[in-house]
């Protein structure tokens, strides 16, 4: 019998996580079966269930796996010397991650806005995915902490004020930019750049 290579079976989990992650999106996670999933990415039940146990096993590897890219993502712009000012940092990485979560086609709406609402909903009653959260974000505000140190050390923020106050804040930034595409409007990262450079530039008043 040939052998599978890994590039195969990385290429394979690509692809159920992809397609799961667009159905979730699309219908929410408990509207969600796997006989959904296996029809998003054409594929038999024994092929899927190799990878993955069910529905909760799957959701929690999507929402590791973006965590752990925005974590490395952060972690790779804090040893940079001044770190990227906020409004570039926070546009890129969303940029980036909108961008590889496209809604199933060309000029279609990004289905992650609307994938992370569903998740945050199931947060509250999966205590597994709950973790897998806590965990992750914990991650990324630590990585978001670094950074706010690279600015205060390069005098670029003021430095009486905890890093990880501000962390928790750049984080929640982000977290309610995507809501805000997932329930409301279609608004573009620019919008969210042009207004943390606005809050940025705020001073004393004259």
């Amino acid at each position: 019998m040939a052998r599978v290579s890994q590039e195969h079976l990385d290429a394979r989990r690509r692809q159920i996580m992809d397609g799961a992650a667009l159905c979730f999106a699309r219908n929410g996670f408990h509207a969600t079966s796997m006989q959904d999933v296996l029809k998003e990415v054409g594929l038999s039940a024994g092929a899927v269930y190799r990878y993955f146990r069910g529905k909760e096993e799957l959701i929690g590897a999507i929402v590791g796996e973006v965590l752990e890219w925005l974590q490395a993502t952060f972690e790779a712009a804090a040893q940079e010397t001044p770190p990227p000012p906020p409004d570039v940092l926070v546009g890129r990485a969303l940029t980036q991650v909108l961008a590889q979560n496209q809604g199933g086609g060309e000029g279609e709406t990004p289905y992650f806005p609307r994938l992370i609402v569903q998740v945050w909903a199931e947060t509250l009653r999966n205590e597994e995915l709950a973790t897998v959260m806590r965990q992750g974000y914990a991650k990324v505000r630590v990585a978001w902490v670094k950074i706010v140190e690279g600015y205060q050390a390069a005098g670029m923020m003021r430095d009486d004020v905890p890093a990880d106050h501000v962390a928790r804040v750049m984080v929640a930034t982000a977290q309610g930019f995507a809501a805000q595409l997932a329930l409301f409007d279609e608004v573009p990262v620019e919008a969210l750049q042009d207004g943390l450079r606005g809050l940025m530039s705020m001073g004393k008043p004259t």
